[in-house]
């Protein structure tokens, strides 16, 4: 996959104008739905310019964190800041010129193509004095590079296989041309290959300089494809940093009450969790 600062210069200026100030971080923030607490004074940085993978049980506050890193959802307490300002006191515009987010299940009307998918993601960009340009245009086709999708831009979402429909997202999400990209459970209900296909998207968009957060299942592909984890458990972090740094069996055992051993990937020597048994 090409670079995205090589596609369009827009991608660079995204970066030169937020690069080093688009900090995202959540400081004592309590999240939840109703009046049920879920995310109780919990602090987090996101560290700018690596993928970070929030794992850990169903239930224990993932996509919760996600929704509230993202301004979907309002803490009831303490505040999650962007460029070091509150969130939800930023304009919605100004928010999506910086920050994208691809929920777990996003869906579009019946008919649509890949190329009418990706133009939803220069909305931010337009405006009373400003509509559809050559420049959008030019970073529609960049996205499409970027997915490998140029070839099925005029095809419909719905005649397409769950990987390329997936790509397709991503790709509406890079046209917005953000420093930032979250993603939930990006690779749910794919099939092992298009799980692979999806996440070395994901891992090219980080090394062309993009901040990822993505929401993740499975512990090893999270350990193979993201430089930093979150592993939480009942609303709290429980470890934070990289892979090889906190993945031990104890922490596995803490997480999700299986024993197991783990195996270093022979490509990459990040953990494989092997020989599960319940705890």
């Amino acid at each position: 996959m090409k670079e995205e600062s090589s596609l369009h210069p827009i991608f660079d200026a995204a970066r030169e104008r937020n690069g080093a100030s688009a900090r995202l971080r959540a400081s004592r923030v309590t999240l939840g739905y109703d009046k049920t607490r879920i995310i109780e004074d919990l602090s987090v940085t996101i560290p700018d310019g690596l993928v970070t993978a929030i794992v850990g049980p169903n239930g224990c506050g993932k996509s919760t964190l996600l929704a509230g890193l993202s301004r979907l959802r309002k803490p009831s307490s303490g505040a999650v800041l962007l460029d070091g300002r509150v969130i939800s006191s930023c304009p919605s515009r100004e928010v999506a010129r910086k920050l994208a987010l691809l929920p777990q299940d996003a869906i579009a009307p019946d008919g649509m193509t890949v190329a009418e998918l990706i133009r939803f993601g220069r909305q931010p960009h337009q405006g009373l004095l400003r509509q559809w340009s050559q420049e959008d245009e030019e970073v529609v086709q960049a996205s499409l590079r970027a997915t490998d999708l140029l070839d099925l831009a005029d095809r419909p979402l719905e005649a397409m296989s769950g990987g390329q429909r997936q790509r397709a997202w991503i790709a509406m999400a890079i046209a917005q041309a953000t420093p930032l990209l979250l993603l939930d459970e990006p690779t749910s209900a794919l099939d092992l290959g298009h799980q692979i296909e999806v996440f070395e998207l994901i891992r090219g968009l980080a090394e062309a300089g993009k901040t990822v957060v993505m929401v993740v299942h499975d512990l090893s592909s999270a350990c193979r494809y993201a430089d930093h984890l979150i592993a939480m458990r009942d609303g709290a972090i429980v470890a934070e940093g990289r892979p090889l740094r906190i993945v031990t069996p104890e922490l596995v055992e803490r997480l999700y009450g299986v024993r197991c051993t783990l195996v270093p990937d022979p490509h990459t020597g990040t953990p494989i969790i092997a020989g599960l048994t319940r705890a």
